[in-house]
Order: C-alpha cells, then sequence, then structure tokens
C-alpha cells in the first residue's frame, strides 16, 4: 500500500467518524467536554466489535489485511452509504484496483456515436479530461474553444472565469466534481497524473483545497444542472453517465431535456445551426490523450 493511499485512508475514516455523535448510536452522552467532533476511534471500537488498537492500525493505514467482516462493521458503525463504502475498500485495498498509467483516446466508433447524438454529449477519461464532444456539446460548453490542456472538467470549473457564470450553482457542481475526483483517485492510487492535478489546484484554489480536505465522495451517475448561456439565458438540463464497454475510464456524459420544455427550446436554439460535427480535441484528432496535469 502506498503511502499516499495510507494517508487517505486515515484522513477518511477520521472525517467519517467525525460527523457521527455518541447520541447518533445510542451512546451515552456525560457532562465532559469531548476533545474530537463526533465518535472516538474506541468507540468506532467497540461498536464495530474489534479492538482499540485493530482500529487505530486500520486507520494508520496497518490495516491492509482487513476482513470484509471488519470493513463492512466500520462502514455499519460509520453509517457509508454504497459509494463511501467503495471507497472505503479502495483505500484500504488499492492492489484491487488494475491500474493502467496511461490514457487512451476515444475510439473512432464512439466518436462516430456522438455526432448520431442530437443532444450535448461528450466523453470523460481518466482526471475528467473531456476526450471528444459534440457539435452540441460544443455549442453549450464551448470545448473548442478551450485550450488542449484546459479541456478537462475540474480545471473547467475551478481555473476558467467563465464556469461561475456558466453555472448559477457553482458551489454544487465545485462540490460534486471534487467529490467525484476523490472517489477516482482513490481508485488509481498510483496515478501521477491525477496527483498532480490535485497538488496543482490544492496549491492554486483555496475552494478546491477546502473541498478536497472534506474528504466527501460522490458518484455522477445521473441529475440534473443549470446552466446560463450567454445568448439565451438560464436551462436546466438532465444528464446520464453511461460507462464505456471495453475501456471503465471512460464515461459518455448526455446532456438530456424533455421534447417541447423551456430547456428543449433553448437547447435547440443553440444547436441548431450548429451543423456538421465539432473539431475534435488536439488529442483525439492526432491519437493521443490530451495533457490534464
Amino acid at each position: 500500500m502506498s503511502d499516499v493511499s495510507l494517508g487517505r485512508l486515515g484522513d477518511f475514516l477520521r472525517s467519517r467518524r467525525a460527523r457521527i455523535q455518541p447520541e447518533d448510536v445510542g451512546l451515552p452522552v456525560f457532562g465532559r467536554r469531548r476533545r474530537v467532533p463526533g465518535l472516538r476511534r474506541e468507540e468506532v471500537a467497540q461498536l464495530a466489535g474489534v479492538s482499540v488498537d485493530y482500529y487505530i492500525r486500520l486507520e494508520q493505514g496497518r490495516g491492509h489485511n482487513a476482513s470484509d467482516t471488519v470493513l463492512d462493521a466500520v462502514a455499519r458503525v460509520l453509517r457509508l452509504d454504497r459509494t463511501e463504502r467503495e471507497h472505503l475498500l479502495d483505500l484500504a485495498r488499492p492492489s484491487r484496483v488494475a491500474d493502467t498509467p496511461t490514457q487512451t483516446p476515444a475510439r473512432p466508433g464512439v466518436r462516430v456515436l456522438l455526432d448520431m447524438i442530437d443532444t450535448p454529449a461528450f466523453v470523460l477519461g481518466r482526471c475528467m479530461d473531456v476526450l471528444a464532444w459534440n457539435a452540441p456539446a460544443d455549442a453549450v460548453i464551448g470545448f473548442s474553444a478551450m485550450a488542449p490542456g484546459a479541456r478537462n472538467m475540474v480545471r473547467h470549473a475551478f481555473l476558467d472565469p467563465a464556469a461561475r457564470a456558466r453555472y448559477p450553482d457553482w458551489a454544487a457542481v465545485a462540490a460534486d466534481t471534487v467529490a467525484y475526483l476523490r472517489l477516482e483517485a482513490a481508485r488509481h492510487p498510483d496515478d501521477g497524473r491525477m496527483a498532480a492535478l490535485v497538488e496543482e489546484l490544492s496549491a492554486g484554489d483555496a475552494t478546491f483545497r477546502r473541498l478536497w480536505e472534506e474528504h466527501q465522495v460522490t458518484e455522477k451517475t445521473y441529475g440534473t444542472k443549470l446552466l446560463c448561456h450567454p445568448e439565451v439565458g438560464e436551462f436546466e438540463v438532465g444528464y446520464e453517465t453511461l460507462t464505456l464497454p471495453g475501456d471503465a475510464d471512460q464515461l459518455i456524459v448526455v446532456y438530456t431535456a424533455v421534447p417541447g420544455s423551456v430547456a428543449a427550446r433553448k437547447l435547440a436554439a443553440l444547436t441548431g445551426d450548429a451543423g456538421g460535427p465539432a473539431p475534435l480535441s488536439d488529442a483525439v484528432a492526432s491519437g493521443t490523450a490530451s495533457a490534464s496535469v
């Protein structure tokens, strides 16, 4: 287990127990001032049915042989949801992830598929790089106007001045972006590009640094997003995220709108004259991954 993973595991466990109060789990609360927020380590150990020394070793990253039973018990005590439990397993057992150090470009067939979709759609790769997009996505987000190294949804959210205007609920977008990146970082603990991206943004943006230190994790499978475009104003779209068969590191994100809705009309106004496929990113055109770090 790498030193980076060890630190992440301990930080994650401490952040999860800090949010649970003793009374939440039926423990007595006395008048004495508690020195730590939330549950103490010995309280987690007691509730999980393990020794205090064992749980301390787990928080220190020395519990890499922890059984499923122990990890399930800790997850139950800390009230982890399904995504958080998977995150705990990734942190405790990074060897279970078969890592691939290099980014692969979007396949030609995937780029053809994007051009057949008449609503905004784009492909995300490792580190949330934008690998390819269709004309409607370019009309709405403006990928082709970005420098190749900036075609990354984390950089876009935190380093592109236009992002705060593009996303009226920017705080929620920023939090979800960091929470998903945190999840991906645990799945690829030895990815130097991921580590460099986190280091760069932690040093350059206080909001990113604060959100990263909160250790929130979330999947981005579907939901809604409020957008604001200078030509048509605000509108809300749905989004669906699909994992590409044959490459679990690549996702297709598709924006949706109910036919006849205000959002659908505004999307049509933005994309109706787009015509033809969008110019692909330098990475896709040349067959290499775009740099994100």
